[in-house]
């Protein structure tokens, strides 16, 4: 690891109540570890029976909805951006639902349920190869297993069905 202030290499050191962290001797201060942090968005209809789910152009597998909260912005912000680029939709509402450190992609990612408007969706060519509306039980046997967006898929699926 290397100081993202200056580029010298770090050492580790102990810092009270934290244990070892990154240390640079150069600018004498601890360089605690950062990573990016992006959203991902289970995206339902209005009366919250139908979840879209996405393939990416570069991949096989339905997935969520996801983006990077861009530096300056918040979730908030990031979420109406985020759907209006990949499906050409207003979101009405967003509801947070949990967090999760992303270990393969080193992010953590914040779960939102998103409700948007009904609407045809218009998936944005460059990045979206399809968009596929699917009943809760559907989407739980399409979503790639063994996933960050598994995890929130089932916990959001269980949510909705509270009010179903």
């Amino acid at each position: 690891m290397y100081c993202r202030e200056c580029g010298q290499k770090l050492t580790l050191r102990f810092c009270e109540n934290e244990g070892l962290i990154p240390y640079c001797e150069k600018c004498q201060a601890y360089m605690f570890p950062q990573f990016p942090v992006a959203v991902s968005m289970v995206v339902t209809n209005r009366a919250q029976d139908k979840i879209l789910l996405a393939k990416h152009v570069e991949d096989e597998d339905f997935i969520l909805f996801a983006g990077y909260i861009k530096k300056g912005e918040n979730a908030e912000k990031t979420i109406p951006r985020e759907i209006k680029e990949e499906i050409g939709l207003d979101v009405v509402k967003a509801k947070y639902m949990f967090s999760r450190y992303h270990a393969k992609k080193d992010i953590l990612m914040l779960n939102f349920i998103v409700v948007v408007e009904d609407r045809p969706v218009k998936p944005n060519a460059n990045e979206i190869a399809e968009a596929r509306w699917c009943s809760p039980e559907e989407a739980v046997q399409l979503i790639r297993k063994g996933t960050t967006a598994e995890f929130f898929l089932n916990n959001a699926v269980r949510e909705l069905k509270k009010k179903i």
